[in-house]
């Protein structure tokens, strides 16, 4: 049995496209997944399973394209790999609800750095399937753009840390 976290690309709390998180929870359940919590009603969920990452991947987008109606992108990590994540952030010593990882399925590409756009005070660093932001000013009035980070998923550190804790226990 691994431990999982899910982390849903663009759910919204309110309004069209709103996801309960109760609704969540009870998809992770309906493909077998167990121990599963929710933590805020941002799309972040965290189960054990007996599936591969893969398989859990591919049947929680199902399930949740049948819900909305179009498909909603899910990142998948292991407890462990969600440490890593959270060891590695290149910005620690910056306050953790300034700083996100912007989740991706694969390793940002080599030119993402080049491709940004509209850069002021925030400050960007590669990880292994993450984008690591600093928004010095805060998010408010950014103007930056990272094009490879349109497919991803963005947590603060603060989820990030919860998360990592919870699938640890």
């Amino acid at each position: 049995m691994t431990t999982y976290i899910a982390l849903l690309r663009a759910v919204n709390v309110g309004g069209t496209g709103k996801l309960p998180m109760s609704e969540l929870r009870a998809m992770c359940e309906s493909i077998g997944c167990t121990n599963v919590r929710t933590y805020i009603a941002s799309g972040n969920v965290v189960f054990a399973s007996t599936l591969s990452k893969a398989s859990v991947k591919t049947k929680l987008e199902a399930c949740l394209a049948g819900y909305a109606g179009k498909p909603v992108g899910v990142a998948i990590r292991t407890g462990p790999e969600m440490a890593a994540v959270l060891a590695a952030n290149p910005f620690k010593s910056t306050p953790p609800n300034r700083t996100v990882a912007i989740f991706l399925d694969a390793p940002p590409p080599a030119d993402t750095l080049a491709q940004i756009s509209g850069q002021q005070a925030e400050e960007v660093a590669l990880g292994k399937q993450e984008i690591y932001v600093h928004y010095g000013d805060g998010m408010a009035h950014t103007k930056l753009k990272i094009p490879a980070a349109k497919t991803g998923t963005a947590r603060n550190m603060n989820t990030v840390a919860t998360l990592s804790e919870w699938a640890a226990t």
